[in-house]
């Protein structure tokens, strides 16, 4: 691991040292920014998604952790003594830092597997609908006259194919929580 504080940090951006400082970074399980201010944090989250052009998740409790945060492509928020600024500035907020494991393992793993039936659902349900059209402009010559009436189409997205998403949305979760828990390598199968 690495630790680096705030002065340090002042020394890498002012003395063009990045690149240096990220392959450092790169060797090391983990980097602990120590005692900087807002302004270096939100840095380092954009030099990290700048130079190694990767997904970043920025964890603060407090107003000084608001511009890292932001910077971040996921911003976590936790609640806490200092207040609900990192909370309210956040993407997903949590009660401690002991919730993080079930947020990004279970709940990243089941939001993302929803998504990607909720994709393939989307194009099932819009590649019927046109297909029905297209065939039947072979039927009426293409004269353009529509073989459903707008109530009916109105209605085909509002009711009748609104239901699945709703069931998957609420109910689908293809593996428990405590096998997603106990086997973090199953968040990268869908990827």
């Amino acid at each position: 691991g690495l630790v680096i504080d705030g002065r340090t940090l002042n020394v890498i951006f002012q003395g063009g040292l990045e690149e240096k400082f990220l392959t450092l970074t790169k060797h090391c399980h983990s980097v602990l920014c120590c005692r900087s201010t807002p302004l270096q944090k939100s840095m380092v989250v954009k030099l990290v998604r700048r130079q190694l052009k990767v997904m970043t998740l920025s964890i603060g409790d407090g107003a000084n952790d608001v511009s890292m945060i932001q910077a971040a492509d996921i911003g976590i928020g936790i609640s806490g003594q200092e207040g609900m600024q990192a909370v309210m500035a956040s993407d997903f907020a949590i009660s401690r830092f002991k919730h993080l494991k079930k947020l990004l393992l279970v709940h990243g793993h089941w939001c993302y597997a929803r998504l990607a039936k909720m994709v393939i659902y989307f194009f099932y349900k819009n590649v019927s609908y046109v297909n029905l059209l297209f065939w039947y402009q072979f039927f009426c010559g293409f004269s353009g006259s529509t073989m459903i009436d707008y109530w009916q189409m109105i209605f085909f997205n509002l009711f009748f194919t609104s239901m699945p998403p709703l069931l998957f949305g609420v109910l689908d979760r293809d593996v428990s929580a405590e096998t997603l828990l106990g086997l973090p390598e199953l968040y990268k199968n869908g990827q």
